[in-house]
């Protein structure tokens, strides 16, 4: 009879246990809010988060968390001491886009600034870093205001630049873990249409992927464009190297494996009657595991190398690496862990089990420096479109989508809920016991 009654009474536990953390969002949601619309209106682009950082900070230190700020320029590191324990790091971005904002909402960015080469540019949160901060300040007011319920150190980071692929290793190299704590787990959250407003999406493994960016400068003699016999045309030598570079995910690749190669611009030229000297390719590079990363990296080199000396050109083409960043990786043991705290504390039917991704963020920088990690997903999708999307087969807007706009209220107390259901299971082991967890 006992026994019969027990998943009845875990389900009752559980239960009670959704309730309580709800009951503590919502002491802190209206603030947390009003910090959302806040941020919302008021974005900065990379690098240039001074005022959003500041805001941050200053409800911190409000909460009685040491902040230290102007970290690898416009970062934060807020840390709160609670007795004997481990340390959790949990990481928000600070940075929005340069993208004019159509959610027609009344709460919509208005604002215009300079970028770095000086072109005026509107500036959106079309990231969704702003249910991100927002999400962290209420949590991290929960934490403050219920020391009783943890014990160790929670160390919360506002990082710049995301969007640049530049922060984390900014913040890294200005000393974030030999200035500060090293912690023993790294925690971050990304809100997004892929689930409704309301759940979480976990998973184990891979879940966000490498990329790489590639500049490709293709050499030619330019002339008149009646005169084609008399010149090498790069765009002739630049369109094959497109088409070429396509076979290298449906040939080379092992079927099964996971890569991207897409050519998102093909510039050249001035005039319709003029063949230039050059042309110039940008590519994104996405993959999942490293080997397959060095195998389609080597033949994009040796397809652009072969299409050029096919063409006749009078040199090899200048293939330049400027931007990069490894794949996001959950620890396959932290991810059981808190898949099930999420279930417990949110209830079972606000969880999924999500598909990896290939979008990447620079997030893999701090797992680099040897700390295990989790990054799951919030969801922001209006319940009711996320239904008539699906059955439609119509996909809502994405991130970085000037129409991207998440269903607010209850995807931000999803959010607080979230993180705070994390923050606390894993601030109730020793700090032994969560390095055997992630030892393997």
């Amino acid at each position: 009879m006992k026994l019969a009654l027990l998943p009845l009474m875990l389900c009752m536990a559980a239960l009670a246990s959704a309730q309580a953390i709800s009951q503590e969002v919502e002491s802190v949601y209206p603030d947390a809010r009003a910090l959302y619309l806040d941020l919302h209106q008021s974005p900065e682009l990379s690098f240039h988060e001074t005022q959003t950082a500041a805001k941050l900070a200053t409800r911190l230190r409000g909460l009685g968390y040491e902040v230290t700020e102007h970290v690898g320029e416009t970062g934060i590191v807020a840390v709160l001491k609670n007795g004997m324990g481990p340390i959790v790091m949990f990481r928000t971005e600070l940075d929005a886009l340069p993208v004019e904002e159509k959610t027609g909402l009344p709460y919509a960015s208005k604002v215009h600034t300079k970028d770095n080469s000086g072109r005026d540019v509107s500036v959106m949160h079309a990231c969704g870093h702003d249910i991100h901060m927002s999400s962290l300040i209420g949590a991290a007011a929960i934490m403050a205001h219920s020391k009783n319920t943890w014990h160790g150190t929670l160390m919360l980071i506002g990082q710049p630049a995301e969007e640049t692929i530049s922060g984390a290793k900014k913040m890294i190299e200005d000393g974030l873990f030999t200035r500060f704590l090293k912690p023993d787990v790294a925690i971050a959250l990304h809100v997004g249409n892929v689930e409704a407003a309301g759940k979480v999406g976990t998973g184990s493994g891979y879940r966000m992927s490498n990329a790489d960016s590639l500049r490709i400068t293709i050499y030619g003699k330019g002339g008149h464009g009646s005169l084609p016999h008399t010149t090498v045309d790069p765009i002739v030598i630049a369109a094959r190297t497109v088409l070429s570079l396509q076979t290298i995910v449906s040939r080379e690749v092992k079927p099964g494996e996971v890569a991207v190669v897409t050519v998102g611009y093909l510039q050249a030229g001035t005039k319709n009657n003029i063949i230039p000297d050059q042309a110039e390719l940008g590519l994104t590079v996405r993959s999942f595991k490293p080997e397959v990363r060095k195998q389609v990296l080597a033949a994009i080199e040796r397809i652009a190398k072969a299409e050029a000396e096919a063409g006749g050109a009078p040199r090899a083409p200048m293939i330049e690496r400027y931007e990069s960043t490894d794949a996001v990786y959950n620890d396959p043991a932290l991810d059981q862990r808190l898949a099930a705290a999420l279930e417990s504390g949110l209830g079972k039917d606000h969880v999924e089990v999500g598909d990896p991704s290939m979008v990447s963020e620079d997030f893999s920088y701090f797992t680099e420096q040897g700390i295990p990690s989790y990054y799951f997903w919030l969801g922001g999708a209006d319940p009711q479109k996320f239904a008539e999307s699906k059955a439609s087969g119509v996909a809502m807007p994405s991130n970085h989508s000037p129409l991207f706009a998440p269903d607010l209220e209850p995807t931000l107390h999803t959010g607080i809920a979230a993180e705070v259901v994390v923050l606390r299971d894993l601030l109730n082991v020793s700090a032994q016991d969560l390095h055997k967890l992630t030892s393997h």
